[in-house]
């Protein structure tokens, strides 16, 4: 059983409120992921974040194909950090934290994202040349977001 790890860090120069406020909010989601994913939330984004809180949203991560997608936010502290994870999906395990730090002039921001995938060998040969370039894709794409909504660090 291969476990993946991908870990991302990025500043920016906003106060950790207006962070935790954006980043806690799941209907921000849309606007940190990339069009072509077709990202939409189906139930559960309309609240504040809490622990236990279920969201199902529809996603198209590769050739067209829409995939439901059913997290849980298994752990919050207010202002600091959250972690979510897959219930339902295309993920045989998702468990991604999300962790807020103030520095000087702003937030550090980090994620580190857990995760394996289905079908076994297959998956471990398709992660090389599919899974792990497209994750890289869509974490590029959310800092280059957020730094054109919050400016460079």
């Amino acid at each position: 059983m291969k476990i993946y790890r991908l870990h991302k860090k990025q500043n920016l120069p906003i106060s950790k409120s207006q962070a935790w406020e954006f980043l806690s909010s799941p209907k921000n989601l849309k606007t940190i992921t990339p069009d072509y994913m077709g990202f939409n939330i189906l139930s559960g984004g309309d609240k504040p974040m809490f622990a236990g809180q279920i969201i199902q949203y529809i996603v198209t991560p590769v050739l067209g194909i829409k995939t439901k997608w059913v997290t849980e936010i298994a752990h919050v502290v207010d202002g600091e950090y959250f972690v979510d994870e897959q219930r339902f999906g295309p993920y045989a395990l998702w468990h991604h934290k999300h962790f807020i730090k103030e520095i000087d002039g702003g937030v550090e921001m980090e994620d580190i994202i857990d995760y394996k995938l289905p079908m076994g060998f297959l998956g471990q040969l398709v992660h090389p040349i599919l899974v792990k370039p497209k994750l890289e894709e869509i974490f590029n794409y959310r800092t280059n977001k957020l730094e054109e909504l919050f400016g460079k660090y």
